[in-house]
């Protein structure tokens, strides 16, 4: 569901991710097979999977990354996270240890409007597994009950379909076709009161 690009582990990913870490708040959330936890500079290694992977990137059609773009990259996401209070949580498999990617809240402009984002990146290998649903239901659940933000959008890229699904998962509504520098997007936001209707029971 990351639509761009914005935005110390064991370099493959191991026990050392599980290390309690703390920013922003502090919180980590937990699902039935992953912990969330505050993103640090450290995970920029593990992360480096994800993001120089060309089958991942051509997702949201940007160039896989080197080291030193991914150290920005991860810095720009810390930065985030202090000035606003919340950002990119690391999601780690609970079963290993290992570090698979990322899915948290960006704050963005759209037009003249400030939204905040729900995303994330998660390795090749771990996808068609429902953990991208699973990290992102639980990254929505903190963002209307923890923070009480009024509203979430994702920026999804035209013909991402398993993106796409897993907002219509999440309880999101494609509401616009947007343009952001230059990418053809489709815009899909979703509100607690819409959310809490489509819940079942």
């Amino acid at each position: 569901m990351r639509r761009e690009p914005s935005a110390a582990s064991g370099g493959a990913g191991g026990p050392a991710a599980m290390e309690p870490a703390q920013a922003a708040d502090g919180r980590m959330l937990e699902t039935a097979r992953l912990l969330l936890r505050p993103m640090r500079a450290a995970d920029a290694a593990d992360l480096l999977r994800v993001f120089a992977d060309p089958e991942v990137m051509a997702a949201f059609g940007g160039d896989p990354f080197d080291r030193p773009r991914m150290e920005r990259w991860v810095r720009r996401n810390l930065d985030h996270q202090a000035r606003h209070g919340y950002g990119l949580f690391s999601v780690v498999l609970k079963a290993n240890g290992l570090l698979i990617g990322d899915c948290g809240l960006e704050r963005m402009e759209i037009g003249a409007a400030v939204e905040v984002e729900l995303g994330y990146d998660l390795r090749g290998d771990y996808w068609r597994r429902g953990l991208a649903t699973e990290a992102a239901t639980a990254v929505r659940d903190y963002a209307f009950r923890e923070l009480r933000l009024p509203r979430l959008i994702s920026l999804i890229r035209h013909g991402n379909r398993a993106s796409q699904r897993v907002a219509e998962k999440l309880g999101m509504r494609l509401t616009a076709d947007i343009t952001r520098h230059g990418q053809g997007y489709r815009l899909y936001t979703c509100s607690p009161g819409e959310v809490a209707s489509a819940r079942p029971g």
